[in-house]
């Protein structure tokens, strides 16, 4: 048996049950939460398009929708769960011999890093084959990369383990956030040159568009309450949160949006998201859309 690895990913402050913050947001100014219309809009929609799959938001840029979605689920009685999944398979292009670009391999021990943090969300083979409901990821997309190494992972270990496929690709969901475009039959989809999308049930890829604007904050220029969890970094130590002042407005930020979630305006809004949503005529939606709107 291969010995256990030791992974510790990136610290992020618990925002439902805010314990640790002290006076990490003391005096600092309200934040500007100019997206969140646009933010709750798509949550909304995440939502709906999950499946009723636990949702596990994948690398940092979705952070704030986990943080609002984790405030509006508050309190009510569902069986879907969030998790952060803060895999980031970004910066590591390599030259090869030949002068061309490839991305490198995962090293064994960066296999059995990232095998040792999806089994901490009890995302493995064996779990996947007996579990009832699916697990839905969360990003952003732009070209599906980060996607295609997940799946890559995860398939790869699904082999290795013989769980039967036909089981647990049924367990797999990807929700891509795209940015918002002027669709034409000539629109580029990035879910359409994935080979291996086929590979699942059409329902089980899908997307949900975000204004163009906001998606380019949480993609690019957000500042993030922790860093960067690149293969690289896999194996190394936490070395704890940010404590500077643009860590500590993130965090304001952050808060915020737990407790925008919390309210009532907020959940109404996010249940209001939901109304053009085929998957309102299922039981497990219409559940929460009732409970948001304090039904």
């Amino acid at each position: 048996m291969p010995e256990p690895v030791e992974v510790s990913p990136p610290f992020r402050w618990d925002l439902v049950t805010p314990d640790q913050l002290g006076s990490m947001l003391s005096g600092g100014p309200e934040p500007d939460l100019w997206f969140v219309d646009e933010l709750t809009e798509c949550a909304g929609r995440v939502l709906a398009r999950s499946g009723n799959g636990d949702l596990l938001f994948v690398g940092r840029s979705l952070d704030s929708m986990f943080d609002l979605l984790s405030g509006a689920l508050t309190g009510i009685t569902t069986e879907q769960r969030l998790a952060r999944l803060p895999f980031s398979f970004h910066r590591r292009p390599v030259v090869d011999g030949r002068g061309r670009w490839r991305v490198p391999a995962l090293s064994a021990g960066q296999r059995a890093a990232a095998r040792r943090v999806l089994a901490d969300l009890d995302v493995t083979p064996h779990a996947l084959a007996r579990r009832h409901r699916p697990v839905t990821f969360v990003d952003v997309v732009h070209e599906g990369s980060t996607f295609t190494e997940l799946f890559a992972l995860l398939d790869d270990w699904i082999v290795e383990s013989r769980e039967p496929w036909e089981v647990v690709r049924r367990k797999l969901r990807f929700l891509g956030v795209t940015r918002s475009r002027k669709t034409s039959p000539n629109t580029w989809r990035w879910h359409q040159h994935a080979g291996w999308t086929r590979r699942l049930p059409a329902a089980s890829v899908r997307n949900v568009s975000l204004d163009a604007l906001v998606w380019s904050y949480f993609g690019d220029h957000q500042t993030k309450l922790t860093r960067s969890f690149r293969p690289d970094r896999w194996l190394l130590t936490d070395d704890g949160p940010d404590r500077d002042e643009r860590a500590r407005q993130a965090l304001a930020e952050a808060v915020a949006l737990v407790a925008y979630g919390r309210g009532a305006p907020g959940r109404r809004a996010l249940a209001a998201a939901t109304s053009h949503e085929p998957a309102l005529a299922e039981p497990w939606l219409r559940s929460v859309v009732r409970q948001l709107n304090g039904v």
